[in-house]
């Protein structure tokens, strides 16, 4: 993060702005990116970068949870970051482990409901089964308490396929007619189904596109890019970009009167 002259001589953080006033998104997205880079300017291994994110993940989860924001879409693991080395894929496989365990243990208490967006197939049985258990702790929680959304082995483009996919299924078994079909009814068969569009994307480490993140559901979403990475994301950077969302026009394509 950028230093501030206090006027005093001496270099500090920039001043946080205050709490969000006004409109929070009810559903924001980000894309954690910059993990690696963040470890390999300190000369740590990028192991080292993806468990600093997982602690900003976890921080930046409860903060939004206090703001009032009702849904936070995280981008975890992508259907192409299989390529990324084995170390590399264990080791975000092992923080992901420890964070459901957790999971499992919180839930109830801190009410927030958890999700899974994404092709599961490929992830270890071990996993898939961690993963089915905070599912049916989240049906038990209330549908007003806090959702986190954890986009794993996920891809926008593959989540269309998959939807496709069963649309196509159920019509040749007689479920559906193939011409019955609007933007509401396909966006049942997405991961996100029952979730509202996210208001706002995020993404920290400088890059400037969406990577196959939310391909559908971010049509009509506001983009805001920072050069911070992951690991140094904080409650005064999401402050910024909530302020900036809180100064767009949204129309929708229409026009304001």
């Amino acid at each position: 993060m950028a230093e501030w002259n206090n006027g005093a001589g001496r270099t500090a953080e920039p001043p946080r702005p205050s709490r969000p006033d006004g409109t929070v998104p009810g559903h924001i997205a980000i894309i954690m990116d910059g993990n690696g880079r963040w470890a390999t300017r300190r000369g740590l291994p990028r192991t080292a970068g993806h468990k600093a994110g997982a602690e900003t993940f976890r921080r930046i989860a409860t903060y939004c949870k206090n703001i009032g924001v009702k849904y936070l879409t995280v981008y975890a693991f992508s259907t192409e970051n299989w390529k990324r080395s084995e170390m590399e894929v264990a080791a975000i496989m092992a923080l992901l482990k420890r964070y459901l365990l957790e999971a499992v243990e919180t839930m109830e208490r801190d009410h927030i409901r958890l999700h899974f967006f994404g092709d599961m197939t490929p992830i270890s049985p071990e996993l898939r089964a961690l993963a089915r258990e905070t599912d049916e702790i989240t049906e038990h929680l209330s549908k007003d308490d806090f959702q986190a959304n954890v986009c794993l082995n996920y891809g926008g483009r593959n989540e269309i396929l998959r939807a496709v996919w069963q649309f196509a299924e159920d019509c040749a078994k007689g479920i559906r007619d193939p011409w019955d079909m609007d933007e509401e009814e396909f966006s049942f068969y997405l991961d996100s189904r029952g979730i509202p569009d996210p208001e706002l994307i995020i993404r920290p480490g400088g890059e400037q596109r969406l990577s196959n993140f939310l391909l559908w559901q971010s049509a009509y979403s506001e983009l805001y890019f920072t050069d911070t990475l992951w690991p140094d994301f904080d409650e005064a950077e999401l402050d910024r970009a909530i302020a900036s969302y809180q100064k767009r026009d949204r129309r929708f394509g229409g026009v304001k009167k």
